[in-house]
Formats: structure tokens, C-alpha cells, sequence
């Protein structure tokens, strides 16, 4: 596969109700060729509620959006053979669709409501806040469907959630050791997004593409190769308390260099 034409590939990994400070832990890392523009954070709404998140500059949308009420929705894009179609809506106004709403629930009720099939190219997505989390998965042809997710500690690449996945396998066995608290995870979390550790050669034949074995680089969880790579990343905790804003903390290129910046401030502009 030439180079040219890679698809855009995400890492997201939730971590839900498994600490009572932070019943939401997130962290994510947008992986895009280096030569199409975007801002890692941008205010996205100004109000009711206020979203935050980032803002591809090619089709307006967002790989990942947060709420002030603790919404948090990241997207990944489903592999096309023949690529995208570009008669089809921007897969990025979905996470905001999502967000724009006070509630995971809801938001999610939102879109399976007004999402026709086929408007979009296929994508998936995982939508949290303090009370549920769900897995929404968008086919080429059919209505969106969700469904929710029990606690624990799942991650979604750009394969459908529980598919074979090398890089998938790799994080959860990165995260399975880990102390169940807060501090903890939230370390935990940012150490994975750094990472460049290619998983073994039994790991790549349980689940990757012959394009992906070809590319070794792209199943580390920090991706770098000449034209395509991670681009930024964030870590989001959301509070138990629903009077607190979410943390929400970013880094404008690939995090195993960049430092992660406290992007509070825009909670109140």
C-alpha cells in the first residue's frame, strides 16, 4: 500500500467506573498525515454546553470532543478498501453531534435517532460520562447501532471493538497490571500514549493487515513514520462531582516528545 493513501488511525482508551474520584479516565492519541492542517484543541461550542476538542481543517469536524458536563466522545474511521467516499458527510461532525448533548445517553440517542444510513462512511465510536458508557458502531449501509459497555478498560483502534487487534492486545496487557486508583490509571494512561513498542511477531499474525505488517511502526501506540504519524494526543478525567469541569490536558504532537498543556481555561473562555 503506497503511503498516500493511509487511512487516518486513532488510539482510544476508556477507562470507566474503575475509580470513585474519576468514574471517566480517557486518553487518546490522533494519528493523520502530516500534510493535512488541524488544531489539536479548539473551542467547538461556545455554550450549552461548551465543547471542546480538536478541529480538522480539512472537513470541520473532530476525531475527539468533551462537554462540560463530562460527555466525552472519541471516533475512530473504519478502513475502506476503496477508501473514503467523498459523497458522504465528514465522519468528524459525529463526535460533536454527540456532545452537544448533557449526557452520554442522550447524545447517543441522538445520533442512532438522526443518523440515516449510509449518510456517513463507516466509523466507530465510544461515548462516556460519570453514569454509562456506550460502543456506536456506523456500517456502510445500515443505521448506526450501540450498545452500552460494563466497567473496566476498553480500547477501540480503527478495527470494530473486540476484532483481533495487535495494538489492542498490547495496551490491555500494558494496563491489566495496573493499581486500580486514580493516580495510577491516570498515569498508566499517559505512559500508553508514548509508547513505540511494536507487539511481537505472534501478536502482529493474531490480528493485523498484511498494509499494517508492512508498516510495523503504525501498531505502536505512538506512531512515526516519514509522512503519517501522531499528531497530538489528550487525556481527559472526568469528576465524580457534576458541579466540576472535566481535566483536559493536550498536547500539540506526538506526546513521547511534546508536552501535555492544561487546556482548562477554555471551560470559561
Amino acid at each position: 500500500m503506497s503511503t498516500g493513501t493511509l487511512t487516518a488511525m486513532c488510539l482510544l482508551v476508556f477507562s470507566w467506573q474503575m475509580t470513585q474520584e474519576h468514574p471517566l479516565i480517557v486518553a487518546a492519541n490522533r494519528d493523520e498525515r502530516f500534510d493535512r492542517p488541524a488544531e489539536s484543541i479548539s473551542v467547538l461550542r461556545e455554550c450549552n454546553p461548551r465543547v471542546l476538542g480538536g478541529r480538522d481543517q480539512v472537513a470541520g469536524g473532530t476525531w475527539l470532543a468533551v462537554n462540560e458536563h463530562g460527555v466525552v466522545v472519541g471516533l475512530t474511521n473504519r478502513p475502506s478498501p476503496g477508501g473514503r467516499d467523498l459523497t458522504k458527510r465528514s465522519r468528524g461532525e459525529l463526535p460533536l453531534m454527540v456532545a452537544n448533548q448533557r449526557s452520554a445517553a442522550a447524545g447517543v440517542a441522538a445520533l442512532t435517532r438522526t443518523v440515516l444510513p449510509g449518510q456517513y462512511n463507516p466509523a466507530w465510536l465510544l461515548v462516556g460520562d460519570r453514569e454509562s458508557l456506550y460502543y456506536v458502531e456506523l456500517t456502510i449501509d445500515g443505521p448506526p447501532s450501540s450498545r452500552p459497555l460494563p466497567p473496566g478498560i476498553h480500547v477501540l483502534e480503527n478495527v470494530a471493538l473486540g476484532e483481533p487487534s495487535p495494538k489492542v492486545d498490547w495496551v490491555l496487557s500494558k494496563m491489566s497490571a495496573v493499581e486500580r486508583e486514580d493516580p495510577s490509571l491516570w498515569t498508566a494512561v499517559r505512559s500508553v500514549l508514548s509508547d513505540h513498542t511494536v507487539p511481537s511477531f505472534e501478536m502482529v499474525n493474531h490480528g493485523a493487515t498484511e498494509e499494517v505488517v508492512r508498516r510495523p511502526a503504525t501498531l505502536a501506540s505512538c506512531v512515526h513514520t516519514d509522512d503519517y504519524g501522531t499528531r497530538s494526543a489528550a487525556l481527559v478525567r472526568v469528576p465524580a462531582d457534576a458541579l466540576e469541569k472535566p481535566d483536559l490536558l493536550v498536547a500539540d504532537g506526538p506526546p513521547c516528545t511534546t508536552s501535555f498543556i492544561d487546556v482548562g481555561p477554555l471551560w470559561t473562555g
